[in-house]
């Protein structure tokens, strides 16, 4: 990889084959599919150097399914995440309200020893940026943002805040769901404010957690424990903004009691052992996720509600379905910018992607919901998908890789 700086003044005008607006994960993992296959990309990031390679903590933790594992060793992403700090989850289990009764999905139904892995993000962040250092095809221009993108017959042109203008034949969009790139391309997009914040942080507990995933959609709030070391989660509690403010600003061991009234004892005492971050709970769509000589990957082209821990995943497949299209349009001496090439892309993504993010937001509002009718058909529901076992089996099959990982119409189509 090299590195160009913003006021690097040894060329005013690059050319390349793609250009990639966020050097995020989806970014990077995309630099790296295209490894070997002839393509030259550069990374646009306004953040600097030293923040791309030693990423901080920012509270979040990936729930990795075993083909996102799979794809992210094949990237030689994988190799660079410190293995004391990936942690297995054995089993799954959804409480809602008061009920004790729950719908349990164990590593047993995906013939597994586990369901799935948790990884900071932060690490994958840094893993993904060490995996391109090496790659020759690979330019970096940190602490520089995209002004303007022109679309030409044969190619696109990108104004950089730099006072820099780089051509190349397609332009990939992966700035996260807020993208400005996606809206000086032309794209729309539908957003959806769910009116929740999301509060995480890492907590030590009294009891072990048995590396047990629990989702609990109590009333007025939603829970999660993600397992990680030994009587060690990740607390995740998700209020309306006015109680988030408040819970944010209690100190570190009023805020573990309140952890610990909040999950009914559950795991004993609970103490923070990190600081608590907050994440408003935003869910975005695109209208198209291609257009002339452009494409979007990653939150960019869906930004998921994490309910189902499928965000990193699904845009980890999305990146996977371009590099896939593009590396063919190479091999059969076709224009990686074609409208043809894109669209196929396109099409694969948008069978994969819709669905969830639709269904995903059904599931939200159905589990968020306080009046009489809602509460008994969550019930019902999850009392049905726990007697059903065929059910339990497809979902704990589909996390754990038994089902087709990035091809055909499975998982990752």
């Amino acid at each position: 990889m090299s590195l160009l700086m913003p006021h690097d003044t040894n060329s005013h005008s690059l050319d390349a084959d793609i250009i990639v607006t966020g050097a995020g994960p989806a970014g990077l993992s995309l630099a790296s599919a295209l490894a070997g296959s002839g393509l030259r990309t550069i990374l646009i990031e306004r953040q600097p150097l030293e923040t791309l390679s030693e990423a901080p903590y920012d509270g979040r933790e990936i729930a990795l399914t075993r083909p996102s594992v799979q794809a992210l060793r094949a990237l030689g992403i994988w190799a660079h995440i410190p293995q004391e700090e990936v942690f297995a989850i054995r089993d799954a289990r959804v409480f809602n309200g008061s009920s004790s009764r729950c719908m349990e999905i164990g590593h047993r139904d995906g013939g597994r020893e586990e369901l799935g892995f948790l990884v900071s993000n932060h690490l994958i962040r840094r893993a993904a940026f060490a995996a391109i250092a090496g790659l020759p095809q690979v330019t970096l221009i940190a602490q520089s943002t995209v002004l303007d993108a022109r679309r030409e017959r044969d190619r696109v042109r990108v104004m950089l805040s730099e006072d820099r203008t780089l051509t190349a034949r397609l332009i990939v969009a992966a700035d996260s769901r807020f993208s400005e790139l996606r809206r000086k391309l032309g794209i729309s997009s539908r957003a959806r404010d769910f009116g929740k914040t999301m509060l995480v942080c890492r907590t030590e507990h009294e009891k072990p957690h048995d590396q047990v995933a629990v989702e609990w959609f109590d009333h007025n709030q939603t829970l999660a424990l993600l397992p990680l070391k030994e009587n060690t989660c990740s607390s995740v509690v998700t209020v309306p903004h006015a109680e988030a403010q408040r819970l944010i600003a209690m100190p570190a061991e009023h805020f573990g009691e309140e952890l610990r009234q909040r999950y009914r004892g559950r795991l004993g005492w609970m103490r923070p052992v990190s600081r608590v971050f907050a994440y408003p709970l935003i869910g975005v769509v695109a209208d198209r996720f291609v257009g002339e000589r452009c494409a979007l990957v990653g939150d960019t082209a869906v930004g998921m509600h994490p309910v189902t821990a499928h965000g990193f995943n699904l845009g980890l497949g999305s990146v996977l379905r371009l590099a896939r299209e593009l590396k063919a349009a190479v091999a059969a001496g076709r224009d990686i910018g074609a409208s043809s090439v894109l669209e196929r892309y396109a099409r694969r993504h948008r069978r994969a992607a819709l669905p969830l993010y639709f269904t995903t937001n059904a599931i939200v509002s159905l589990y968020t919901r306080e009046d009489l009718p809602a509460r008994f058909m969550r019930h019902a529901l999850l009392r049905a998908g726990q007697e059903l076992s065929p059910f339990r089996r497809a979902v704990a099959r589909s996390l754990s890789g038994n089902l087709p990982p990035w091809g055909g119409a499975g998982q990752g189509a």
